[in-house]
């Protein structure tokens, strides 16, 4: 009797691949991790079961390194749901493939707009109320001068340096406005998800042009969900507006039903999956924890204050806003559970 180890006995997800790339065995537990039979994966070329970009692909074809370390890769078989790991694929010295998997969850650490302590919430909204005032007399201010400067009939240059002045200071005015009063929430009523993506994507039109390709990858099936249209619309809408000025020159809406999905510790029957994909330059690593916090933006010009409302409107449709992200490819995910009778009357309480 050999005293070798099996591969069955590790804990540790484990596939090889014979030299041209086809999965010739896997073990126990990377079969469960799967979730399909061992027999199944037979055969199957290994840079397939990547279901997001190609990096295995490339790698295999590479004859410069042993080794590729693979952060937060998403595996599957094709109709199956997406399993995560970190992983690495090293070539064997004989000849082939072995891929070394350690699952973990499709999205790190907590709900991100958690992290915001409540009294750094508390000051942020003390700060807005003492801006209101003087901003407000900042803005009496400059519409003077543009009076006085209408009578005085003085040069173009001086009259747009006050129209600058009044724009910003609405814009200021609008941004403390969002802080100090987002909008109640309404009734949910029954909805068809691609209908709010389409009003998107005709708002994505007009901004990106022709700059932009945008693409869509609906499930026709997804059945209705409650929720509320225009607060969706303005979720997804923030979404997609960010991969376009984030540089994406292609911005795809991908629509997918979930069965057994568990949302904030509880387990939903069934619920609607919509991804928005871009390639555009990523989430800067600086930003990548503090992404749903309030006033963090990437941008000079951002408000910080889009993602953070794209949260809330998860929140209140009982879901989860969540991304991963590298230059390149960037996924933002809005899972929904879809209402079980009863469901209607509670999602009226919800806040």
């Amino acid at each position: 009797m050999s005293n070798e180890p099996s591969t069955d006995a590790l804990s540790t997800a484990v596939a090889w691949a014979d030299a041209d790339g086809h999965v010739g065995g896997v073990n126990a537990a990377f079969a469960r991790w799967m979730g399909v039979s061992a027999r199944r994966l037979l055969g199957q070329p290994l840079a397939a079961l990547e279901i997001e970009g190609d990096a295995m692909a490339r790698f295999l074809e590479n004859t410069d390194r042993d080794v590729l370390r693979l952060h937060r890769m998403a595996l599957g078989m094709p109709g199956e749901s997406p399993r995560f790991a970190e992983g690495w694929l090293s070539r064997l010295e004989g000849g082939g493939w072995i891929l070394e998997c350690h699952p973990v969850d499709e999205f790190p650490g907590v709900d991100p707009s958690l992290a915001l302590p409540s009294a750094l919430t508390a000051a942020l909204k003390g700060l807005a109320h003492e801006l209101r005032n003087p901003l407000a007399g900042l803005k009496g201010a400059a519409q003077l001068l543009s009076r006085r400067a209408q009578l005085r009939n003085d040069n173009d240059d001086e009259r747009e340096l006050i129209t600058l002045i009044e724009s910003e200071i609405g814009r200021l005015n609008g941004l403390l406005e969002q802080l100090l009063s987002p909008a109640p929430q309404r009734p949910h009523t029954p909805l068809n998800i691609h209908v709010v993506l389409e009003r998107v994507l005709r708002l994505a039109e007009n901004e990106g042009g022709w700059s932009v390709r945008l693409q869509r990858d609906y499930d026709p099936s997804l059945p209705e969900l409650p929720g509320d249209a225009d607060r969706l619309t303005q979720a997804v809408w923030n979404l997609v507006r960010n991969a376009i000025q984030a540089g994406a020159s292609t911005v795809t809406l991908r629509t997918r039903v979930e069965h057994g999905s568990r949302i904030h510790d509880h387990l939903h029957a069934m619920a609607l999956r919509v991804e928005i994909i871009d390639d555009g330059r990523g989430v800067p690593d600086e930003l990548a924890e503090h992404l749903f916090l309030p006033l963090v933006s990437g941008r000079a010009e951002g408000t910080g204050l889009g993602l953070a409302l794209a949260q809330q409107v998860a929140r209140e449709h009982r879901g989860t806003l969540s991304y991963r992200s590298r230059p390149g490819h960037t996924v933002f995910t809005l899972l929904l559970p879809r209402a079980v009778e009863g469901d209607e009357e509670r999602n009226s309480h919800v806040q």
